[in-house]
């Protein structure tokens, strides 16, 4: 039976959030860390994140190996800290699980987030690289049977494929469509998602959230404007689901806040300025150098300076974090000291461990 997004929810995703893509805590056994997993939920809730994105890229696609075994247990953990959050706090919380493979296996991953109460998948096509917009559209329908749908441009770099303006025109005229996350880190592709939108007639109930972590406040302060049915229509990309928000979280908290209340359209010049900062910090954190070959470990790497992790440990083993993207890291620490959430880390970390 197809599951609806609770209208709670929908206006939540509509005014635009923080939701980061959550990350994967290992031991030095690499096997799951609960106690470190459970508190980077903690954390992400704690500094006001909106939302999950849980089995995400960045939860490491391994987690659906057999012998890993780590989908339903991940997907588990975070509704959890999920639950017990909003029962404290009264505070609605997207749940967003990350649904990847070929339709069997997406429809079977959309059934068990369906079960672990989350609200939407957020679909992955890079199982189809070669596939057509119609075998690419009837996959994407099948899966909103199950659970409402937040459609996803990832970068080629990381596995994603070309996606025209035809098949986001098509993509978003399916009924169970609630967002896009806009992450080919590509101008052109950006526009195009946006244009299709427009042009499908479904934009005003549909969020668009910015993925590029390579141009994130730009893209927040961004309002596009494209033509349907011969009249004018605006798009603006409301808030960001993000790998690069699973780091430095409760300064991103207050980057949207700024973005919403205007704060930014006084200063252009200092605006482009920070952009440019966070971009800067996004290619030490990921890696950009190499190809994001680093860009799950570089996250670890922030996050283990700061005592959320133990260590850098993924469950590929040929991740590994370079002495030359350690050494960028550390230059954007040094250099951009304002971006971090470092003092309210340690201020609530033994908490969050406990």
């Amino acid at each position: 039976m197809r599951k609806k997004l609770a209208e709670e929810i929908r206006e939540i995703l509509n005014r635009g959030v923080v939701i980061p893509a959550h990350p994967l805590a290992l031991n030095g056994k690499r096997h799951l860390d609960e106690r470190r997993q459970r508190a980077l939920s903690r954390y992400y809730l704690d500094a006001g994140a909106g939302g999950l994105a849980v089995g995400v890229h960045t939860t490491q696609f391994e987690i659906r190996q057999p012998e890993i075994g780590l989908y339903q247990p991940v997907l588990s953990l975070a509704q959890e800290e999920i639950d017990d959050y909003v029962s404290r706090s009264g505070r609605p919380i997207v749940r967003i699980a990350g649904v990847i493979g070929q339709t069997r296996q997406a429809v079977e991953e959309a059934a068990i987030a369906s079960e672990y109460g989350y609200d939407a998948v957020l679909l992955s096509l890079t199982a189809f690289p070669d596939a057509s917009n119609e075998t690419l559209i009837k996959h994407c329908r099948e899966v909103a049977e199950v659970l409402p749908v937040f459609g996803f441009y990832i970068q080629t770099a990381v596995g994603g494929r070309n996606l025209d303006v035809d098949f986001w025109r098509k993509f978003a005229q399916i009924e169970n469509v609630v967002g896009i996350k806009v992450a080919p880190f590509n101008r052109y592709q950006t526009i195009d998602v946006v244009r299709g939108m427009v042009e499908s007639g479904r934009s005003e109930e549909i969020a668009l959230y910015t993925g590029n972590d390579d141009n994130i406040l730009v893209d927040l302060l961004s309002e596009y404007e494209f033509l349907c049915e011969g009249e004018p229509v605006r798009k603006r990309i409301v808030g960001g689901l993000l790998g690069h928000w699973a780091v430095w979280t409760r300064t991103a908290v207050r980057l949207l806040e700024d973005v919403q209340k205007g704060v930014f359209e006084k200063d252009a010049v200092k605006s482009l300025a920070l952009a440019h900062q966070i971009t800067d910090s996004n290619a030490a954190f990921f890696d950009a150098a190499h190809r994001f070959a680093g860009c799950i470990v570089g996250l670890h790497e922030v996050l283990r300076r700061q005592g959320l992790l133990e260590g850098l440990w993924t469950l590929n083993e040929k991740e590994v974090l370079t002495p030359v993207q350690q050494a960028e890291i550390d230059r954007v620490y040094n250099a951009y000291p304002e971006l971090n959430d470092d003092t309210f880390v340690s201020e609530n970390l033994d908490r969050w461990l406990s």
